[in-house]
Formats: C-alpha cells, structure tokens, sequence
C-alpha cells in the first residue's frame, strides 16, 4: 500500500508539473487564413477596370487580431504574373523574412503559393496590408489590418460602440500596367482619375447606401488609413468632431479635429461620437495641394434617423502650412499603455546620444537614357532579380549589390547626379541614428521605414543644419512608422537600430519609389545569430542566382 500510494503521489506531482510546465511555455494562439489572389472587373469610378482581388473582395479582407497573435496566411496567386504582400508597420522582430518587399522575399509566381508567418509583437494599433510588387497596388490587393490590446492591457478610453476600418486614396482609371508602362517608357503616371473610400466613390446627391450606422449618443473608433498612390487626403465628416487617440501604434493626446490630413501610407485611429441630429452625414476624403480638387463621399447614417445628408459638404483646408501645423500638434501620451502593461513615456529617448546622423536628400532628374527617376542621395534604387537580403544570407553580396554607396552627409555635386544601382546601407545593431529627409521637389513627400517605429521630432522649412537640432521635440514625439516632409522643407526621425535584418526606407509615393526613390538598410550583428535574427524559413522561396544554391545554415521554423 505504501509503495502504491508513493507511487500514485509520483504520478499526482508529474501530472501536475505536466500541466504547469505546459501553461508556462504556451505558445500566443494561432490563426490561419488562406487568402486566393485573382483578377476581377470592377467599376470603382464608373469605368470598368481590372483589379486585384483578394478572395473576391475589393479592397481585401480587414485582418483582425490582437496583439502577439501568430498571424499564417497562405497567399494563392492566381494572377498571371508575380506578386507579394507588405504588412505595412509590422515590426517583424528578428524577422525580415516576413515583410514582403522585393529586397527580402522572392515573389510568388504566378499559379503558385508562400505562407506568411509572422506576430505582431507588443504591438497595436491600425495598419493596412497592399502589394509591393510594381504598380500593383494601384489595381488594388490591400485591405485593413487592426491590432488589438490584449484584454489585460487598459486603453485609454471607453470601449467603443463598434470599430470600422476605413480606406481612403486616389484611384487611376488606367490599368497598374499600362501605369507601369508608362513610367518605363520615362513618363509621368499623371494626376489620379479619383478619390475612393473603401474601394468606392460617391457623390453629395443623398442616393447609395450607408458605409455604417451609428447608434445616437454612442461613440465608435474608426481607422482610417490612405492607401492611395499619390495624393495627401483630408478626411473629415460632416457636423462632427473628431477626436485623436492613436497614431500608427502609439496612443496619441485626445486632440478634436476638424478635419484629418492623411498622407500616403499614413493611418489614424479615431473616436467619433454620433451626437448630432439623427439622420445620414457625408463622410468626406479630398486631394490636397491640388489646383482641382478631387472628392469623394460616404454616406454615414443614424440608426432610426430621418433625413438626407445635406449636399452641402465642409470645406477643406487650403496649403500645406495649415497641415505642418497639424503634425505639429499631434503628441504622444506618456501617461498610457502600449501592447506591453508599462508607460510608453518610460523610453526618454531625447536623453540618447546620437551615435550616427544620415540626411537623405530626394532629388528628381534623368538617368542616362534620358528617363524619368527618382534619388536618394545621388542613387536611383533598382531592385535586382535575387533580393538583397537572399544574396547576403547565401554569402553572394558582392555579385548582386555593393553596400554604402551614399554617404551619410552627401554634397551638393553628389545629390545634383543621379546614379541607378541598389541603395543598401550597413547600420550597426543598437545604435541610435538620426535620419534627416531633405525634400528638394516641388512636391510633399511621405517616407516609411519598415521593421520599426521612429520618433519623428521634426519638420521644418528650409534645408537643415546641426543647429536645427535646438527645434527638436525630445519629450512626446509620436513613436510612427511614417513621416511626411513638405515642399523645400526638411524632416528628422530618431530611432534605435535594434532589430536585425534587411529593412526597406521608402517613398509612400507609388511612382517615386518604382523610379529609385528607396533603399535598404543591413541591420545586424557581427555574427549570425537565432538569438538576434531568425534563419531562412523552411518554406522560404528562392530566386536568381540563389535559386540552387545550397542552404549555408539549417533551416528553422520562423517564429
């Protein structure tokens, strides 16, 4: 009896460090998806158009999930040529495998599949995914994706009523395409046809049905995002305030707005409060710095209201001093969570000396053949037919690219010529870098910077100097993913280079980055390591000269 009592009491305890074992090492959940890819006929400004669909939806589905999920998508193409997907402000940590550029995942031929693995670690808030092969993404392929606070994690406002997603841009007529074709014939893809608000565009004459309902007296969150290719977008809803409370990730000081300038590639997370008459209201997305402007309209109803919209629409703002204003007074909010339960304020970051400074300087002008591109410092990006990223892992850089070909302080003379070559910039792992975008066009800029976020302390009129540093904001910058820099103006980021892997810097605007305005950077450690950056994933695609290469590490599991 002792003896099986001794034993039972063994088993009892094993079980029991079974299950607490088990508990302790679970994995965040998973969620799978499958996502086929295919062409449609749409008329999305009353011409009928080929578009990319995503499982017959244009836009795609709104991927929905929370913060430190494992998202698996497995993406059919079913498109006659070669395409990938971009989690545009994913992080990716360790990971970037995952991102879906041209620089660091072959594209998915066509008839073929790649399964997207990845987590949004200790993130939040409202993104969108789209196309980043070509012209693609101005036949469509992008959809909504929100990251949710984890219950145990407190928001720093009520619940909402309901959450909607909305998707804001310009829209060309004319095919990706004969866009495409358009710009490497050296020509200009022109001025948009239209403005589109989830995939449609409406007029102010009271017909079509709503794109929501709002409950009267109940607040609800809306993300929108510009997904658009070209065009800064004011958004704004008739007779209503909207209020601020989260920018690209970071909860923001609840500020009531007007109206919203979104610039390419940019995406607010809002509160609005259905407080007003019952009946339907226009919700508003115009071009700015445009001489015509474009409109379009959504109708947003009252749920048991009576009544048309009036035809009579808010105007927007005029200039683009009124929009630097704007960015001016959006600030972070030190006293909130983020995805992890400790202040956001805790990371001073205006106390870290800067160990390295890069100004960007993006000029337009002519490659030697006389065609259309666009620069980065003197270099025009092209991307080459085995990713960068791919070339470096199997040990054949020097064949496709050469690193740090601009200079982290260019001249005039170098930034006056334009040389066409892959941009690749070696950063070192942990440092804090100061980024400065020059924008030396007629035109307003918008940049992104992929596997991070970034403090962006500053923009200002003028070409910057070191003494500009003295006009930072170094308490509450908003932690972001993009930054816009308007006409002969200059903008400044602050970040830590802390996440390994190969991570593209781009123009937002959709023909400026096919024409060069681009570059990589190498984030990593001396040596290869899984404790700083994930392997090749098993189900890794290859292409180019590394297409048989053989595999100079054992593959492991991405996440």
């Amino acid at each position: 009896m002792v003896r099986e009592s001794v034993t039972l009491g063994f088993l009892l305890v094993s079980i029991i460090v079974t299950v607490l074992t088990t508990v302790i090492k679970a994995e965040d959940p998973y969620f799978f998806y499958t996502w086929k890819v295919t062409y449609g006929t749409l008329s999305p400004l009353g011409v009928p158009q080929k578009v990319i669909l995503i499982n017959d939806k244009f836009p795609g589905p709104n991927l929905n999930t929370t913060t430190n999920n494992n998202i698996v998508i497995n993406v059919i193409n079913n498109l006659d040529e070669p395409f990938l997907l971009t989690w545009s402000g994913m992080q990716h940590r360790k990971n970037s495998w995952q991102d879906g550029m041209p620089g660091t995942t072959c594209p998915i031929p066509p008839g073929q599949n790649f399964t997207y693995h990845f987590q949004p670690k200790d993130q939040i808030g409202s993104y969108f995914y789209y196309p980043s092969l070509g012209l693609q993404r101005a036949a469509g392929g992008f959809g909504g994706l929100r990251v949710n606070s984890r219950p145990l994690i407190p928001i720093p406002y009520a619940d909402p009523e309901d959450d909607y997603t909305v998707l804001i841009g310009d829209w060309y007529t004319k095919t990706h395409v004969t866009l495409k074709n358009n710009l490497d014939s050296g020509r200009s893809i022109g001025r948009p046809a239209g403005v589109l608000i989830n995939g449609k565009s409406g007029k102010p004459d009271g017909t079509g049905e709503p794109i929501f309902t709002m409950k009267p007296g109940k607040t609800y969150r809306y993300r929108i995002c510009n997904v658009g290719m070209k065009m800064a977008l004011n958004f704004r809803i008739q007779n209503h305030k909207i209020k601020l409370v989260e920018l690209e990730g970071s909860h923001t000081l609840q500020n009531l707005y007007d109206s919203l300038d979104l610039h390419v590639g940019q995406c607010f997370g809002v509160l609005v409060t259905a407080d007003q008459e019952p009946k339907d209201y226009y919700m508003v997305a115009s071009t700015r710095f445009l001489k015509s402007v474009l409109t379009s309209t959504a109708i947003l109803r009252y749920e048991g209201g009576k009544g048309a919209a009036s035809p009579q629409l808010p105007k927007s703002p005029v200039g683009w001093a009124w929009s630097l204003n704007q960015f001016r007074s959006f600030r972070w909010n030190l006293t909130s969570n983020a995805a992890r339960p400790n202040p956001q304020g805790s990371y001073h970051y205006g106390k870290i000396n800067i160990t390295r400074s890069i100004k960007l300087v993006n000029t337009i002008g002519k490659d030697d053949g006389k065609k259309l591109r666009y620069a980065l410092s003197g270099v025009s990006h092209v991307e080459t037919d085995t990713p960068v990223k791919l070339a470096q892992y199997f040990g054949v850089a020097d064949k496709v690219f050469k690193y740090d070909t601009i200079k982290d302080e260019p001249t005039a003379a170098e930034t006056s010529k334009i040389l066409v070559q892959p941009n690749v910039l070696n950063i070192e792992h942990r440092a804090f870098v100061e980024i400065v975008f020059e924008n030396h066009e007629k035109t307003t800029q918008s940049w992104h910077l992929d596997g991070y976020s970034f403090f962006a302390v500053a923009v200002e009129p003028g070409n910057w100097t070191p003494e500009k540093r003295k006009n930072y904001n170094l308490l509450d910058a908003v932690s972001r993913h993009t930054i816009q820099v308007y006409p002969k103006c200059w903008g400044a980021i602050l970040l830590t280079f802390d996440n390994c892997g190969m991570w593209n810097i781009r123009s937002e605007i959709l023909e400026k980055r096919y024409l060069g305005q681009q570059l990589y950077v190498n984030v990593g450690p001396p040596e290869l390591s899984m404790r700083d950056e994930y392997s090749f994933p098993a189900n890794g695609l290859r292409c180019g000269i590394v297409k048989d290469l053989p595999h100079p590490h054992p593959p492991r599991q991405s996440i």
